[in-house]
């Protein structure tokens, strides 16, 4: 299993009201970009959530989050999210509000 089609589906629909958004398979999951910028992601069972620099500790410090990191090197910005950390669709909507808000704060692509 690369990654989850039920927590993909599930963030589809979670962001199905954003603008610009496009969704492209990387690195053995999915991702989901907004205006060329990406935003989250689904790795395995994971959510994986560009939160930037400014917010990566306070993201870190919640419940069943870790760096991401897939190559041996943390990337400073991103969190993954085990799976109860996005079990609920209050604690999935916070993490996409969070990706989004990132996302959309930056310029185009």
């Amino acid at each position: 299993m690369a990654y989850d089609e039920g927590l993909a589906q599930r963030v589809r629909e979670g962001l199905s009201d954003q603008p610009d958004l496009v969704e492209k398979k990387m690195f053995g999951g999915v991702g989901f970009m907004a205006y060329g910028n990406m935003a989250c992601g689904v790795l395995n069972d994971s959510l994986i959530v560009r939160v930037g620099p400014a917010n990566y500790q306070e993201a870190l410090s919640q419940p069943y989050t870790k760096e991401f990191d897939i190559t041996g090197r943390a990337m400073t910005g991103w969190v993954m999210v085990g799976p109860q950390g996005h079990e609920t669709d209050s604690s999935l909507d916070f993490w996409l509000t969070l990706a989004m808000t990132l996302a959309l704060s930056l310029p185009p692509k």
